[in-house]
């Protein structure tokens, strides 16, 4: 693509959506993800005892389901972004493809 074919794609509504989409979800999902491991570090800063409780009469500490429960929402929020990059940001980016080709 030359210069001027840049351009016009730059400029082409849809991939003002599409850029404005993906820019979008992705600050959402890292929000969620700073929110949960900011509140996990400001427990242990000013709870750590939290933390530290037994779950029953067993050797496990609520801190083994909550490091679980981080790695999960990981995965979890890698799934919607992918679903989400799947499903409308392709179908837009592939549009984008065929039109500029």
């Amino acid at each position: 693509m030359d210069e001027q074919q840049l351009e016009t794609l730059r400029l082409h509504p849809d991939f003002t959506r599409l850029v404005a989409t993906k820019t979008r979800l992705a600050w959402r999902l890292t929000a969620v993800m700073l929110t949960a491991y900011f509140s996990f570090v400001l427990l242990i800063a000013f709870s750590p005892a939290t933390l530290g409780l037994r779950i029953g009469a067993g050797t496990v500490t609520w801190g083994i389901p909550v490091a679980i429960a981080f790695i999960l929402l990981a995965f979890a929020l890698t799934a919607v972004y992918v679903l989400k990059a799947n499903g409308s940001i392709d179908a837009l980016n592939d549009s984008l493809k065929e039109q500029h080709a």
